[in-house]
């Protein structure tokens, strides 16, 4: 798979964490948006909005790899560059819900974020309950409920992964809401030519604190 789709995804991507933001599942069918700024490093600005969503699906080829909490992660690394090219447009054009584009998964986490603690990743999209999934695909299935949004624009992958630490030290404290035991995704949404640049967005699971 060329260099420029490989850098499509977070393999770099840093989770800081504390186990006070993984609280226990709970659900909400309620639909709210609401509008919020994150500020990064005194200078960035990021989108951040809480979303209500329905149930969905995510599809596509899933691996089992360890975590890897700084630097690049060479499985996961392996697991999409293994991919040939007519993969990622066959996945693409299957997605058909939000968070829209090919997806990088993240499922099972430890609930300290342990280095070295096995994960599920995916490569996928998501996808309406009811729309057909090829049998060659993994699934993971997402219940209804709250998510964070973060959306980042800015150099890629830095300002993702700036603004995921600046979420958990910065935002979760000082906002009433808390981690739940969920995939935490993230979707590189308009990236340029090179990909060192990109407006992302980083999808997080939570609950009321």
């Amino acid at each position: 798979m060329p260099d420029s789709i490989t850098r499509h995804f977070p393999h770099r991507f840093c989770r800081v964490p504390t186990r006070a933001l993984r609280p226990r599942l709970t659900s909400a069918r309620r639909l709210m948006i609401s509008a919020l700024r994150l500020t990064v490093e005194g200078s960035e600005r990021v989108d951040t909005r809480i979303v209500d969503r329905s149930e969905f699906r995510l599809a596509g080829h899933a691996a089992r790899v360890r975590l890897v909490r700084q630097g690049i992660n060479p499985q996961m690394e392996r697991h999409v560059t293994a991919l040939p090219t007519e993969e990622h447009l066959r996945l693409k054009a299957l997605g058909n819900t939000e968070p829209s584009g090919l997806l990088a998964v993240s499922d099972g986490l430890d609930p300290d974020y342990a280095e070295g603690s096995e994960l599920t990743y995916l490569h996928g999209v998501a996808v309406s309950p009811g729309n057909p999934v090829p049998e060659d695909l993994d699934i993971i299935e997402v219940p209804a409920g709250r998510w964070v949004v973060l959306r980042t624009t800015g150099p890629h992958p830095q300002i993702l992964q700036k603004a995921w630490a600046a979420t958990a030290s910065a935002w979760f404290p000082f906002n009433p809401w808390r981690l739940r035991p969920g995939p935490e995704i993230v979707a590189v949404l308009e990236p340029t030519k090179d990909f060192s640049a990109a407006t992302c967005e980083l999808w997080l699971p939570v609950e009321p604190a």
